[in-house]
């Protein structure tokens, strides 16, 4: 899509897009329990001094609405990057905004007829969207939740009381009371089958 195409749109509103602007698709600042479906980033923040836009790569529209869908948040984090960041959802924002068609409360735009009618030809010449949808519903490459319980192991003579993970109870056995004569110390039994531990 020629950047021509893309300004057309927005030459009237006296809210010139950045010449340097990166779109990607990824989660945004808050991850993928995150709720914001777009981002856009001050390029003074950039390495190279380009505003960098993310959409999520988990949206649940329709396939057919999808690619209106993604031009709607991708026109929203625009103009973030045309008015300035530090404008956030205020008077400048809403002016360019409503302007391209975008309705709906300023924090969370949504395409209107207007945005949708001009949008299309666009989208048309664009082709398909060159990313599928990530369902993040299932597994996950996060790293895997901690399910290590640390178990009590107490005297019986004096409540002395450590935790210790079950392996080292496996493999070495209760851990003795640091204080002479107190010997191994109690635990929980490792299994529901396992017999009482001998004090």
């Amino acid at each position: 899509m020629s950047r021509s195409v893309l300004l057309r749109g927005w030459t009237p509103l006296e809210a010139p897009l950045p010449a340097r602007a990166r779109v990607a698709i990824g989660f945004t600042s808050r991850g993928a329990k995150g709720k914001a479906i777009g981002e856009c980033w001050d390029n003074r923040l950039s390495g190279d001094g380009h505003f960098e836009i993310f959409i999520r790569p988990d949206l649940a529209y329709a396939p057919d609405a999808m690619p209106a869908q993604i031009a709607a948040i991708l026109a929203h984090e625009l103009v973030h990057a045309a008015v300035g960041i530090p404008a956030g959802h205020g008077k400048t924002f809403k002016r360019v905004v409503l302007g391209l068609g975008l309705v709906g409360p300023m924090r969370a735009t949504t395409p209107g007829e207007a945005f949708l009618a001009s949008v299309a030809p666009i989208l048309d010449a664009a082709g398909p969207l060159l990313h599928a949808r990530l369902d993040t519903a299932g597994e996950t490459t996060a790293p895997k939740k901690q399910t290590t319980r640390l178990l009590k192991c107490d005297c019986a003579t004096c409540g002395y009381t450590v935790r210790t993970a079950r392996k080292w109870l496996e493999q070495a056995g209760a851990p003795l009371c640091p204080i002479e004569g107190h010997g191994p110390m109690q635990h929980d039994p490792l299994d529901e089958d396992d017999p009482e531990p001998e004090a």
